[in-house]
């Protein structure tokens, strides 16, 4: 099973100017849409006096998650070519918005889409692309009884430990590589305490 996918490792700008128009992109790791907004209404805010703030964003392994806006650009013309440059570069979990203070020129459609496109295609360049990988957590409590049992799986597989609470009855967050994941519950069902938590 696939696993791993492509983003960015951090955030990064760009700048195309183009007849006096200057568009600025600003390119960020996301992992979901309320921190595709959060960015959104930051920059918003920050940048209150822009003609407009088109975006685009990938969420997802399987990029299955994505949006465009053109933020009154003429239609397809800021949205689309900023998620086609996050698409060329196969990437997901990523949020790019540029932001455009108009010079006075038009530039047509055909202008914007370069512009749009070339400011999106800069911030990528200005960052690093990394492989992340998919993973899920996992919540239970076992007995203290099991800790030895338990703590050797986490060492053997290299678990992240998110959370946890030793008493009597233990509770532990992991973090588990998606592709990991049938294998250690295999595991964690033959430790006779440990029960699953939602």
């Amino acid at each position: 099973m696939e696993d791993s996918f492509l983003t960015l490792k951090t955030d990064s700008e760009g700048l195309y100017k183009e007849k006096g128009s200057k568009f600025l992109a600003f390119a960020y790791p996301v992992s979901d849409e309320y921190e595709v907004k959060e960015k959104l209404e930051a920059l918003k805010k920050k940048y209150y006096d822009a003609r407009h703030h088109c975006y685009a964003y990938i969420l997802g392994k399987d990029q299955d998650i994505f949006r465009s806006n053109d933020d009154g650009e003429p239609n397809h013309s800021a949205g689309d070519p900023i998620l086609g440059q996050i698409r060329s570069n196969n990437l997901s979990n990523v949020l790019i918005v540029v932001i455009r203070y108009f010079g006075g020129t038009k530039l047509g459609v055909g202008g914007l889409i370069t512009a749009y496109k070339t400011a999106a295609a800069e911030a990528i360049e200005a960052n690093e692309i990394i492989t992340d990988i998919v993973t899920k957590t996992l919540k239970f409590q076992f007995e203290y009884l099991d800790m030895n049992d338990v703590m050797k799986l986490i060492k053997d597989y290299d678990l992240q430990i998110k959370k946890q609470d030793f008493d009597n009855i233990c509770h532990l967050h992991l973090s588990i590589r998606e592709a990991l994941l049938d294998e250690v519950m295999g595991i964690l069902d033959n430790i006779p305490s440990v029960k699953m938590l939602n």
